[in-house]
């Protein structure tokens, strides 16, 4: 299957007509045509459906979804390692890739990058948010270059450097809340409140340990994946959010944050694949990151 083809799939994929892909990328519209079917055949499978006659919008299979997602990592991998191999000796250039869910410790990353803007201005920064497992595989196919996780790493596939950094769990409310007026929230609090929780794996053990229940004993009425969205369910008055500090500005807005008690705190740890092959913009990144926590250790 040929690189140039998959572009082409893309194109169509995005503009949902072969007409205005084939303006987009250059070429004539039977010519495009011509190796969509080539690489449909070279598959056997249909990709796209064509609309009816008088329509020229195009949509795609399911085996056409599938294709797209498995397309758009490899065109994404094959640029960067044209970018990798093809930069210049002598300018340090090009790309950091760093997937992360939703901390405090991001911040860090932001301070490496200022840093480095002054020495290396031609480096550019992009962060892709998710859970766990969004990370891991990211990471396993080479899309990432870092990743940040606040579970146990497996120290036969990855390298790890502790963050120096800690977030600190707690709970945001409405500040009518009745528990707004305590100082520190502890487990028997949330015992019989409604709870909006992440549905990140590996919170669940943290939380259910310091909660002292099982979460069938609790009383979940939501979970979430980003804190921004449960903080508008907290300020509609659906539950209480359980969460990490400083995500949600809290001043001049309706919503407070109360840490518990007992403190639970979670540490985070920068990954990479073992024996990974950095860019020349990936390797200052985590020179100059390990330098900073140096400083801050």
């Amino acid at each position: 299957m040929e690189f140039r083809l998959l572009e082409y799939f893309l194109a169509v994929a995005r503009e949902q007509n072969i007409t205005a892909a084939a303006e987009s990328l250059h070429i004539s519209q039977p010519a495009l045509s011509t190796q969509l079917k080539a690489l449909e055949t070279e598959l056997g499978k249909q990709l796209l459906i064509r609309g009816a006659k008088g329509s020229r919008k195009v949509i795609l299979t399911e085996e056409g979804m599938i294709l797209r997602k498995r397309a758009e990592e490899m065109v994404s991998l094959m640029r960067r390692t044209k970018e990798e191999i093809s930069g210049s000796n002598e300018t340090i250039s090009g790309n950091v890739f760093i997937g992360t869910g939703e901390t405090e410790t991001v911040r860090l990353f932001a301070q490496v990058a200022k840093k480095m803007q002054q020495k290396y201005p031609d480096i550019q920064y992009h962060i892709s948010s998710g859970n766990a497992e969004h990370v891991l595989e990211y990471l396993d196919k080479g899309l990432i270059d870092f990743g940040l996780l606040f579970t146990e790493i497996d120290s036969q596939k990855y390298e790890a450097i502790p963050v120096p950094v800690k977030d600190t769990w707690g709970v945001l409310m409405r500040k009518d809340s009745p528990l707004a007026e305590k100082e520190n929230i502890c487990p028997e609090d949330l015992w019989d409140k409604p709870l909006i929780v992440s549905h990140q794996k590996g919170d669940d053990v943290y939380l259910n340990q310091w909660l002292q229940r099982k979460e069938s004993e609790l009383h979940i009425v939501a979970t979430y994946n980003l804190l921004f969205n449960a903080s508008l369910l907290v300020d509609e008055g659906l539950g209480y959010a359980l969460c990490y500090d400083k995500l949600i500005n809290t001043q001049g807005s309706s919503l407070c944050f109360r840490p518990f008690s007992p403190r639970l705190e979670a540490r985070g740890f920068i990954i990479w694949k073992k024996y990974q092959v950095f860019s020349k913009a990936a390797k200052y990144f985590l020179q100059c990151l390990n330098e900073m926590i140096e400083e801050k250790a």
